[in-house]
């Protein structure tokens, strides 16, 4: 039979985990949003690539611009979603040592903090790609002057 002192332990762990579970939700959502541009830098991409061959040379050079802008724009994403992973995989590490430290009644507090830190810097480093991503598909926009 467990005793009071085991159960308010296994529920003070559930509140210590309760800042990364929602920590973790955020990122998902964010994971959300690059995952949705990455698809329609993609189908930008394959549109321009199925046209290409029929325009004239001139529409071929802007398109082939595109291309190259699209694609540096494609492995900025794919930076942002592996990091951003990369983050919401240490969030999930924390969660899971919180508990296997309580359970085993080892005091795992450097690691928690190293890998808090770890998903933050990760976090950081994707948003940051996401920014830059940005960026590059907002400073191609030309406005036509009529």
């Amino acid at each position: 039979m467990e005793t009071v002192s085991s159960i308010t332990s296994v529920s003070h762990v559930i509140q210590l985990a309760v800042a990364p579970v929602f920590l973790l939700s955020g990122v998902g959502a964010i994971l959300a949003v690059l995952i949705n541009r990455l698809g329609r830098i993609v189908d930008r991409y394959r549109v321009l690539e199925s046209s290409s061959p029929k325009a004239a040379a001139d529409e071929q050079a802007i398109a082939q611009v595109e291309m190259a802008i699209l694609a540096r724009r494609a492995r900025l994403i794919h930076w942002a979603i592996s990091l951003c992973t990369i983050g919401a995989l240490c969030i999930c590490i924390v969660v899971a040592t919180l508990f296997v430290g309580s359970m085993l009644r080892v005091s795992v507090s450097q690691l928690i903090a190293l890998m808090f830190v770890g998903a933050m810097l990760a976090l950081i480093a994707g948003l940051l790609s996401f920014l830059r991503e940005i960026t590059l598909a907002t400073g191609n926009i030309h406005v036509n002057k009529h």
